[in-house]
């Protein structure tokens, strides 16, 4: 719960810690990586160019052409893109203590103030023509259509969609004096300068109609339609979804952008938020022109995918996956629940995602924020350091107790401890030293290090050698201790007294050890531990002088009380314990690299 107040993911455990192991993660342009404060900055109509000033939605702002304020009344084809705006949308803005919002689509939250700007106004007109039917957008037809009759009995289909997909419907365009020739190259080229700014370009279209009709199919838009012109909407990254693909890349995790917009727009987004191979873009189109084998090759070397659908989603994700790959997915419509399901971590958006995304994801992102799902992916990894710290901790120390006693009755030794003190051991330790451990902040390194595979075992064969290394080593401490003792002339209380002692303060040696596991150095955080560390470490402290000192648990543990330097040599041993496995470690990494630099 903590995790998801800081992080706003939302979800189970398991989710979050599958997410740390992510190699890829692929996300959308508009539901991660920006901001969603869609604004029209730009418009095409009559082959002129406009420039949109304002701020954010407000219904304010000056229509400028050539850096001249024009009146948008005396420019017919502008003042009829703007009536195509108001009418084919959705989406409604409202004034909240003197800030305006949207309710709805932020894209047709733009389109309305835009319409504003030019004087136009969707409540109006939608009373002077009132909408009688629709053909709802979807990424695989890539428009919108709406059905309007006027109370003089004239009725009009407004379209507006992807501009490539709304010129295949058109034969005409809007002029200063009415429908002319279309003139289809001029707008493709215009397309194309427009979307290299990182502008997201929409067209809109107009059919009117000769007779009133009451519904309207696809057939009543395919063709014959009138184009008005095209806006130019920018949406600005979001600066710390900028940092966060930076983070991503340091973590050995690749981005994918995968959206519906043109491929130049697509290119310009992902140069701007830092992707890897912002330059190379492969469309829907040159998608469904691959077959699975050339799709899994070309997958590793592209990371936007533009004008896709959700059955491309869909693909990419297996792709992914086929090549050995955590694929994580995000998604909000009903079309991506496949995608989502089908991811390793499937997130659906928590503000515009539907129910089904939701209930097909294994987490759903509050904030519609791509830096938290990095925060979340930060997270999943300490979840599984923490586990792994615990595991690493647990399995030595077991295996060390448990030696020690298998030793003493192989052959035949006194037995250094009794049961009643292994039972203490085990009681103390196991619930507070490795419970400890759980609570460990997240390593310095962690989004440094590459993903750990898909198929790494929990228990490898770093840690089995340490489980034997560190139980040699606590045979060898207690032992030592033990014989020191009897040597000494000491009781065999007092020399079980020790090795109890002894047993302890390894273990404590030894969890800092564990703090410090992936670090090829020695950090003065390692030292200094966390309040829960010193915490466990202090009350450990506190019942091991209860149980040495105190004569009633003296008669209940069969203790007596250690000497001063006796004392002294039980933490002297620990902390050999410690120097002992810190200096095997930082061998055994530097081997490692050697062998990966010989290579």
């Amino acid at each position: 719960q903590a995790m998801a107040r800081r992080h706003a993911i939302v979800r189970r455990l398991p989710a979050i810690e599958t997410l740390g192991s992510v190699s890829v993660i692929c996300t959308d342009k508009t539901g991660t990586l920006t901001r969603n404060e869609m604004m029209v900055s730009s418009a095409l109509a009559g082959e002129l160019h406009y420039e949109v000033e304002g701020v954010g939605y407000a219904p304010i702002g000056r229509l400028m052409q050539q850096q001249v304020e024009i009146e948008v009344r005396r420019h017919s084809p502008l003042w009829h893109l703007a009536h195509a705006a108001a009418l084919c949308n959705d989406a409604a803005l409202r004034e909240q203590q003197g800030e305006w919002i949207v309710e709805g689509d932020p894209m047709e939250g733009a389109l309305l103030a835009f319409a504003a700007r030019c004087d136009v106004s969707a409540a109006d007109e939608n009373k002077r023509w009132p909408r009688v039917d629709a053909i709802p957008f979807d990424a695989r037809h890539r428009f919108m259509a709406t059905l309007h009759h006027d109370h003089e009995g004239h009725s009009c289909i407004y379209v507006k969609g992807a501009p490539e997909r709304i010129l295949t419907m058109c034969t005409q365009q809007q002029g200063d004096h009415g429908p002319a020739a279309l003139q289809r190259d001029w707008w493709l080229q215009q397309v194309e300068a427009t979307a290299a700014l990182g502008q997201r370009v929409l067209a809109c279209a107009v059919k009117r109609l000769p007779l009133p009709q009451s519904v309207i199919g696809f057939a009543d838009v395919e063709s014959d339609l009138v184009l008005l012109g095209m806006v130019g909407m920018i949406d600005p990254p979001r600066a710390d979804a900028i940092r966060a693909v930076a983070e991503c890349r340091s973590a050995g995790i690749q981005v994918k952008m995968i959206t519906g917009d043109h491929a130049s727009t697509a290119a310009a987004i992902g140069q701007q938020i830092g992707l890897a191979n912002a330059a190379r873009v492969l469309t829907g189109a040159d998608l469904d022109a691959l077959d699975d084998a050339q799709l899994r090759e070309q997958v590793l070397h592209c990371d936007i995918f533009a004008r896709t659908s959700p059955e491309h989603k869909l693909r990419l994700v297996v792709a992914l996956q086929a090549q050995g790959m955590t694929v994580a997915m995000t998604g909000d419509g009903v079309n991506d629940a496949p995608a989502l399901k089908r991811a390793d971590a499937g997130i659906a958006m928590g503000k515009g995602g539907s129910e089904v995304a939701k209930e097909a994801s294994e987490l759903v992102l509050a904030d519609d924020n791509f830096a938290s799902i990095v925060a979340a992916v930060r997270e999943g990894r300490t979840v599984y350091d923490n586990i792994k710290k615990v595991i690493s901790w647990t399995l030595p120390t077991s295996a060390g107790e448990a030696l020690t006693i298998i030793a003493a009755l192989l052959f035949a030794w006194t037995l250094p401890v009794t049961a009643v003190q292994i039972l203490w051991v085990n009681l103390i330790t196991a619930v507070t030293l490795g419970l400890a451990l759980a609570f460990e902040p997240t390593e310095a390194t962690a989004m440094q290090r590459p993903p750990r595979s898909r198929h790494e075992p929990l228990l490898g064969g770093d840690l089995v050698w340490h489980v034997v290394l560190v139980a040699l080593l606590f045979l060898c401490g207690v032992l030592v201790i033990f014989n020191h003792a009897l040597e000494q002339g000491h009781s065999i209380e007092l020399a079980r007294t020790l090795s109890l002692n002894t047993l302890v303060v390894m273990e404590i040696f030894h969890l800092f050890f564990i703090r410090n596991m992936y670090s090829s150095t020695l950090r003065w955080r390692d030292i200094r531990g966390t309040k829960v560390v010193w915490g466990v470490v202090l009350a450990i402290t506190v019942a091991q002088f209860c149980v040495t000192y105190l004569p009633p648990l003296q008669r209940v543990f069969e203790t007596q009380a250690v000497p001063f330097l006796d004392g002294l040599l039980v933490i002297a041993i620990g902390a050999a314990l410690f120097c002992i496995i810190e200096a095997e470690k930082r061998v055994r990494l530097a081997l490692r690299a050697w062998r990966k630099a010989q290579h």
